[in-house]
């Protein structure tokens, strides 16, 4: 920094507000500077920054399952608030395994992130939580709620499930199929019971049998609807809980040469961006992921900032996404939140 100053005649406090922004220069001097940072190929030590102002400006993500076909999207809101602020993001990618999710964080701690945005597993609390709070590292938790005192953001999840649950019982449909997925996440239960929910508001007996775990993946959710399919009672209706398991149940139906909804309905629990190309369309609860990623880095930033508020809880509302998969009129989409 030293030598940019010498060369472009300005003061070394003067080259680090020019390559921070941190105070305004004129544009005669930041041109100087400029070309003295492309002639000397200059770069900023980002670890001697850390050490000396305190702060990274990195931010961590831990999260799992980045090939299910949500995540891309809420990584995308994520990335982008992030870059916004001037800020770098870390991410790691947990597997839903508590143990590899402890590697991740334990990684994006060593790496002195600013403050950490998690999508917990199972094991998160037992695992991990201590770690966080031990390096006084600001958190906020996404999509997953979970029994611990910090802001937390996720989608309404039981009312969505009920109206899925309920368009289906609407046209006829008793013997619906609910596939949840991975047991011990607050997203599994709060949708499940949305369906028993809508089940007893209709009067309709609930069935165990109906109720089986596609573990939030698109092979294993696949075979558990093959497996229904092939019962001697099988559904009329399906219910997936998340996108990636929609994936596996519109294979087990191809396989077995089943139309939709001619043959089965079919509603989901999570929209894709081009739901409404499938034939038919999908009818599907569409969470705001954009919405809760910059909420959620609006949050952690305002406690990288010292915010000492109390946590925030928020619920993001959803869309009800009516389309052709359950055996509506083929008609513009309708969506009611």
């Amino acid at each position: 920094m030293a030598e940019v100053a010498e060369l472009s005649g300005v003061s070394s406090s003067t080259v680090s507000h020019v390559l921070n922004g941190t105070r305004h220069v004129s544009g005669e001097t930041r041109e100087r500077v400029e070309r003295a940072v492309a002639e000397l190929g200059y770069r900023r030590n980002t670890a001697a920054r850390t050490l000396a102002g305190g702060r990274s400006h990195t931010i961590g993500l831990a999260i799992s399952g980045l090939t299910n076909p949500y995540f891309g999207p809420l990584l995308h809101a994520i990335e982008q608030r992030v870059s916004d602020a001037d800020y770098v993001l870390v991410l790691g990618d947990t597997h839903d395994d508590a143990e590899m999710e402890r590697r991740v964080i334990e990684s994006l701690l060593d790496r002195r992130v600013d403050g950490i945005i998690v999508a917990p597993s199972r094991g998160f609390i037992e695992h991990s939580a201590q770690l966080i709070a031990d390096a006084d590292t600001p958190l906020v938790i996404i999509d997953r709620s979970i029994d611990l005192a910090c802001d937390q953001l996720a989608p309404e999840n039981s009312e969505s499930a009920a109206t899925l649950t309920s368009h289906l019982i609407s046209h006829g449909h008793e013997r619906i199929a609910a596939i949840g997925g991975l047991p011990g996440l607050a997203s599994t239960s709060e949708r499940l019971e949305g369906y028993k929910l809508a089940l007893e508001r209709a009067g309709v007996p609930l069935d165990p049998a109906m109720i089986v775990s596609g573990e939030s993946n698109t092979d294993t959710a696949e075979a558990v609807v093959s497996e229904l399919l092939e019962g001697p009672r099988p559904p009329t209706a399906i219910l997936t809980l998340n996108n990636a398991m929609t994936i596996g149940a519109l294979r087990a139906a191809r396989r077995r040469g089943l139309r939709i909804p001619a043959d089965i309905a079919l509603a989901a629990y999570d929209d894709f961006e081009w739901s409404d190309l499938f034939e038919p369309g999908l009818t599907a609860i569409a969470q705001n992921v954009t919405r809760l990623g910059h909420e959620a880095v609006d949050l952690l930033f305002a406690r990288v900032a010292g915010d000492t508020r109390e946590h925030d809880v928020r619920v993001i509302p959803t869309t009800f996404q009516r389309r052709t998969s359950c055996g509506c009129p083929d008609t513009a989409t309708k969506g009611t939140s």
